[in-house]
């Protein structure tokens, strides 16, 4: 369904969450250190205006000593230009240091606000099946980084302009003065020829650089969805390559970088037109001043001192009025990327909105008080509303090996997501055992960046694995040749086969001694014999252990206790078909128990 608000008020309302989002910096507890640092840069723009107020002064002082051809004032004037110089630059690095930590403390907070979000609730795997929004990692990095560096700037800017132009505008209106024309006196006619010309250069430059957000906007998505490809091409590049789809993914990335060089094109030609403006007026600016107040000055109402002081500060406010104008390249970058964090940060509040389906309904995912598992009235349905899977009535009890099948379609992967908690979509109840530790082991394991020792207790207990038992299920796992290079680092997900990595995945799982296995397709990549092996090696380290396992391949029966279908209806949803344990297979595993 198409949104039918205007996109001015849409971006409007970005814009206004984004302010919600980014100024909760100013409270809470970090409003202390917020408050400092806002402080701080104040101080150092007052005085490096002061510094700047100075040199102005500085400059009637010098020109009429040399117009007097005064040596002895020259060399005063010439010692207290570096005594300003030696203010003025402490100013600016005090300046630079209060307005770089303010941008530091400030985008570290934002950066851990949004992670924060992203990460509760699993959001950054529901918002990889939606498609909420695109690209968060790089809204989270790259826009959050340039929405408050610029935004910082831009305060900056902004406040020094508007002290610059307050305190130079009373220098041009009292050494100005006033001019006669025709007989008309024109009262601070400095004043009034320096507001009309920035007026008219302002308006020039926001006419040229109008459409300029909206270019710079499109850009850093198509620039997003560029690295986008090249992260995705390095992850699958063994596959890539072993396929030979390298003239493909050469095409794609080609294409999208195509799309990066279009939207270049359209903020280069604007930018284009804004810097003929600029660089014209960058000529005209200081010469202007001189050419208005060169009649005073040769009727000698104007000394030589006076007239380079007006000059000095004509440019001043000249540049303090143009200041926005001559940053909106920056200012369409800022717009862009504090729309791009809000938009995700929106994105949040409606996956919750999502996960309570269009009903309102969700998955009722709660605890048990009998160590078993329920399934109560189970519906699955896609975040569309499409139910996958209707009414399931399941029990497992702890300690029960289960196998689920069921044809393509039916919803096996999605109903481990569930169990998981991973998927809300749906109705029913999902009753776990309370305080259950759960392993999930899926097809293509995860092994983190670092050592393989550290990968090995991901996610990390309060007490690491013992290292003797670390090496002992390595070796009974079948990667014996892993255990002297257990502290090496290295990326670990590249340098293991994969059915190297699904070992893996039960050497971890059996080091945790979890209370529940959901397994899918976890053994995928191995043979029929490491196969066995591993599933043999499962029932025998973690007895008590309730495993539920997704599984096409043959042979697996006789490692579970019974089996689950997951059978399509005819034009419907599937249902579950789950029979009781079958009486050998229960009398078995407890007899195993007594043999040991």
């Amino acid at each position: 369904m198409t949104d039918p608000t205007p996109p001015d008020e849409v971006q409007a309302r970005l814009l206004r969450r984004f302010a919600r989002l980014a100024f909760a910096f100013w409270s809470g507890p970090t409003r202390r250190k917020a408050t400092l640092l806002t402080l701080g840069l104040l101080a150092c723009l007052l005085l490096n205006l002061g510094a700047a107020i100075a040199v102005n002064r500085w400059n009637k002082f010098f020109f009429d000593a040399l117009q007097n051809k005064d040596e002895h004032l020259i060399l005063i004037s010439i010692g207290l230009v570096l005594a300003l110089a030696v203010i003025s630059a402490i100013a600016s690095v005090a300046q630079l240091q209060v307005r770089m930590r303010l941008q530091l403390r400030w985008r570290e907070w934002l950066t851990n606000t949004l992670v924060r979000r992203w990460m509760e609730g699993r959001r950054f795997y529901q918002l990889s099946i939606l498609n909420l929004v695109d690209n968060p990692e790089a809204r989270i990095s790259e826009d959050g980084r340039l929405s408050i560096e610029l935004f910082v700037d831009f305060f900056a800017g902004v406040t020094n302009a508007v002290l610059t132009a307050v305190s130079f505008v009373g220098v041009l209106w009292f050494i100005g003065g006033s001019l006669t024309l025709g007989g008309v006196t024109i009262p601070g006619y400095l004043v009034i020829a320096v507001v009309l010309y920035s007026v008219l250069t302002s308006f020039g430059m926001l006419l040229l650089g109008r459409p300029l957000v909206a270019r710079v906007e499109q850009k850093a998505a198509a620039e997003a969805d560029f690295r986008y490809e090249l992260t995705r091409t390095r992850e699958n590049a063994e596959t890539i390559a072993l396929i030979g789809g390298d003239e493909d993914e050469r095409g794609k990335l080609e294409t999208s970088f195509g799309q990066v060089a279009l939207r270049w094109a359209a903020v280069i030609g604007r930018q284009a037109r804004m810097m003929f403006l600029s660089s014209g007026n960058n000529v005209l600016a200081p010469v202007i001043p001189l050419l208005l107040g060169a009649p005073k000055y040769l009727a000698g109402e104007m000394s030589l001192g006076d007239l380079m002081q007006a000059a000095a500060a004509f440019t001043q406010v000249q540049m303090a009025l143009n200041w926005l104008a001559d940053n909106s390249l920056r200012l369409a970058d800022w717009f862009a990327s504090a729309r791009r964090v809000a938009a995700l940060d929106s994105s949040f509040d409606r996956l919750d909105a999502f996960e309570k389906g269009a009903d309102g309904k969700r998955i009722d995912l709660a605890f048990s008080d009998d160590g078993a598992l329920h399934l109560i009235g189970l519906s699955i349905a896609q975040h569309d509303g499409t139910v996958m899977l209707a009414d399931a009535v399941a029990r497992i009890e702890r300690g029960e090996k289960v196998l689920v099948k069921g044809d393509s379609g039916t919803g096996k992967s999605t109903l481990i997501r569930a169990l998981a908690g991973l998927w809300p979509w749906g109705s029913g109840r999902i009753l776990r055992p309370k305080d259950a530790r759960i392993a999930f082991m899926p097809q293509r394991p995860y092994i983190p960046l670092g050592s393989l020792r550290h990968a090995l207790d991901y996610p990390h207990d309060a007490t690491p694995p013992d290292p003797e038992r670390t090496e002992q299920m390595l070796a009974a796992c079948g990667l014996e040749h892993c255990v002297a290079r257990l502290d090496d680092e290295q990326n670990w997900g590249n340098v293991l086969s994969g059915g190297e990595q699904q070992r893996f995945a039960f050497a971890r799982a059996l080091l945790k001694r979890p209370d529940i296995i959901i397994m899918d397709e976890p053994t995928s990549a191995l043979d029929e014999l490491s196969q066995s092996r591993m599933m043999e090696l499962l029932r025998q380290e973690v007895p008590d252990a309730m495993v539920i396992h997704v599984a096409h391949r043959p042979g697996l029966e006789r490692f579970h206790d019974r089996e689950i279908h997951l059978t399509r209806q005819e034009g419907g949803p599937a249902v579950i078909d789950a029979p009781a344990p079958r009486f050998w297979r229960t009398g078995r595993r407890l007899l195993a128990k007594l043999g040991r």
